[in-house]
C-alpha cells in the first residue's frame, strides 16, 4: 500500500496503527520470526511474542539494511518483517538502488543472500506499507498553492519519478490522504474503532485458510500467496465484474501481474463483506486503487 498526501496528513499514524488490526501470529509463523530474530541477535532472554513484527528502517538505510548481507550474510529489515509489516515513510527520498531491490523479495516471498562465503535463504513475506509527500514541499497538491521552483505539475513528475515503473506496479493499493483540518480534529470519534476492525479481519483471514486448506495448499492461507494457477478459479468474478475487469485491463493498460493483483485485491474485498463470490463492485474497488498507482508513471 502506498499513501500519498502532504505532511502532518497522518500517514505515518496510520501506518503505526496498522499491527493493531492484523490477526495474531499462528503457532507456525510465531516459529517462524522467532526463528529469523535468533539468527539477527534480537530475540532477548527467548521472550516470544504473537504481535506482527513492524519495521520502519530510515529512509538514509542501505540495501545491505534492507534486504540483508553484510557480515555473516545477517537478515535485513524485509526478513525482520516476516509475516509483519515494512514501513518506508519518505518513500522517494530513499536510494532507488535500494526500492528496486525489494521488488523481488514482493514476487518471491523470500531473499537470497549470495556472498563469496555465505549463501543464505531467509524468508520474507511481508506487507509493504509506504508513505510519500506529493513533492519536495509536499505542499503542491494544496488548493491555491503555487510552487516558487516550477510549476506545481513539473514539480510532482520530477519528485515522483524516483520510483520506478516496475515497483509501482508490485503496489496494490494507492491511495490519496487529504490534510486534516482543525475541523477534523474536534469531530467525535467513529464508531468503528480498531477492534471492530480486526475481528472483521480475522474472519477475512479464517475464511481465506479455510479456502485455501480445502484445495490442499500447504503454506498458503492469504489471498496473497495465491498461485496464479488457482486465481481464477478461488477469484472468478461475476458476469458484470468479468467485464469490467477485461474493459478495464485494455483501458489501463494492465500487466499481467497488475491483473493478478486486482483480481487478489477483488477476492479480499469479497472476504471482508462476507461474499462467496466476488462481484462487480469488488472489482471496481479494486480498480479504483490501481487506478491511482497507475497516474503516477504517466506523469513522470
Amino acid at each position: 500500500m502506498l499513501m500519498n498526501g502532504p505532511p502532518g496528513a497522518g500517514k505515518s499514524m496510520l501506518a503505526q496503527r496498522l499491527p493493531s488490526i492484523l490477526p495474531p501470529l499462528s503457532p507456525r509463523e510465531l516459529l517462524e520470526v522467532s526463528m529469523i530474530q535468533s539468527v539477527a541477535g534480537f530475540l532477548a532472554d527467548g521472550a516470544l511474542s504473537d504481535r506482527r513484527p513492524f519495521r520502519a528502517p530510515h529512509h538514509s538505510a542501505s540495501m545491505a539494511a534492507l534486504v540483508g548481507g553484510g557480515l555473516n550474510a545477517r537478515p535485513g529489515e524485509a526478513s525482520l518483517a516476516h509475516h509483519g509489516v515494512l514501513f518506508l515513510d519518505e518513500l522517494p527520498e530513499f536510494q532507488p538502488q535500494v526500492l528496486d531491490s525489494l521488488r523481488q523479495p514482493l514476487e518471491a516471498g523470500e531473499i537470497l543472500i549470495a556472498r563469496a562465503n555465505h549463501r543464505v535463504t531467509y524468508p520474507a513475506r511481508f506487507q509493504l506499507v509506504a508513505a510519500m509527500n506529493p513533492c519536495r514541499c509536499g505542499q503542491a497538491t494544496e488548493p491555491g498553492y503555487v510552487c516558487r521552483r516550477q510549476p506545481n505539475e513539473r514539480c510532482i513528475a520530477q519528485y515522483q519519478a524516483r520510483l520506478s515503473g516496475p515497483l509501482l506496479d508490485r503496489i496494490d493499493l494507492a491511495i490519496d490522504v487529504p490534510a486534516v483540518t482543525a475541523a477534523d480534529l474536534i469531530l467525535p470519534p467513529p464508531a468503528e474503532g480498531s477492534a471492530e476492525v480486526a475481528a472483521r479481519v480475522a474472519r477475512a483471514r479464517q475464511r481465506q485458510a479455510k479456502r485455501y486448506a480445502a484445495l490442499n495448499l500447504d503454506g498458503v492461507t492469504t489471498n496473497a500467496a495465491c498461485p496464479p494457477a488457482l486465481l481464477e478459479e478461488v477469484a472468478q468474478p461475476d458476469p458484470e465484474g468479468l467485464t469490467l475487469i477485461r474493459d478495464a485491463a485494455n483501458a489501463m493498460r494492465l500487466s499481467a501481474r497488475g491483473f493478478h493483483r486486482v483480481l487478489k485485491v477483488g477476492r479480499t474485498l469479497a472476504d471482508l463483506d462476507g461474499e462467496d463470490r466476488v462481484r462487480r463492485i469488488h472489482v471496481a474497488e479494486a480498480l479504483s486503487y490501481r487506478a491511482h498507482a497507475d497516474r503516477r508513471p504517466a506523469a513522470a
